[in-house]
Parts: C-alpha cells; sequence; structure tokens
C-alpha cells in the first residue's frame, strides 16, 4: 500500500474496517428485508473521504511519506482507496468479504462495493479459477459503469 505506515495501530484499524464491511455483509446476505438498505449504507460507508484522525491512524505524518499522488486526487481519499490496497497486501483479509459479495451478486450495489474494494486486487493477486477471473472482471466492468459513469 503506497504511503501506508504498517504500524500496529495501523494494521489493527485496516482489520476493524475489514470487520466492520463483513458484518455488514454478513446482515445484508441474512435479512432480505434490510438487504438493499444495507448494502447502500456500505457503499457510502467506503466512499467517503477519510477523515483526518483515519489518516493520522493509517499514515505516518511524521515520516512525510505520503506524497501529493499517493494522497488521492487532489488531497481527496476515500475508504475504498485505502481498503482496495489493504487488500492486495493482505489479500486473505478480504477473501471472506468477496466471498460475501458473490453470494450477494444479483443485489443493487454488490457489483459497485466489489468494483471499489476489489479493482486493484483483481489485477494483482493471481487467480486459479479462469471462470472466476472471468466472472470477477465482469463484475467490475458492470460496478465501474454504475459508480463511475
Amino acid at each position: 500500500m503506497t504511503g501506508v505506515h504498517a504500524s500496529p495501530q495501523s494494521t489493527a484499524y485496516l482489520d476493524a474496517l475489514s470487520e466492520a464491511i463483513h458484518k455488514k455483509l454478513q446482515r445484508a446476505r441474512a435479512s432480505s428485508l434490510e438487504r438493499c438498505n444495507l448494502l447502500q449504507e456500505l457503499f457510502a460507508d467506503i466512499a467517503l473521504e477519510v477523515d483526518d484522525r483515519a489518516r493520522d491512524i493509517i499514515f505516518s505524518r511524521e515520516e512525510d511519506i505520503i506524497s501529493p499522488a499517493d494522497d488521492g486526487i487532489n488531497g481527496l481519499l476515500c475508504f475504498y482507496d485505502v481498503l482496495a490496497d489493504y487488500f492486495v497486501r493482505v489479500p486473505e483479509h478480504g477473501k471472506p468479504i468477496l466471498e460475501l459479495i458473490v453470494q450477494l451478486w444479483s443485489q443493487s450495489f454488490a457489483s459497485n462495493i466489489f468494483a471499489l474494494l476489489f479493482h486493484k486486487w483483481l489485477f494483482e493477486v493471481e487467480l486459479d479459477n479462469p471462470e472466476a477471473l472471468l466472472r470477477y472482471s465482469s463484475a467490475l466492468v458492470d460496478g465501474a459503469r454504475n459508480v463511475f459513469w
């Protein structure tokens, strides 16, 4: 992850974010009545800009290792940016989330969430199953189309 200080505090924070995403996806899978709202909330949560407190936890300000290019577009850094890098660096932490997203594939916002969280992972992590690669690539295109256009 570019510019990330892998301190125990940073790792614990990213682990907690991953766990919160996992729990919300589990709730969405379990509750057909709340599913759409939960997925919409999760999408909104990960699209939020990282606030100063979270930046200080995730990035090492003292070492000034974040360059303007690393700090998002025009200084804007969203949680999905940080998490996308994290899931490339520690793919096993993204796997339970990915499995739940696959179970929720047909739901509104599932491909959008996938595109935001796993757009880097899809190109960096080697997949053994060509069918999974095709399915993930299709979901990435679908989600990116919904998010960015």
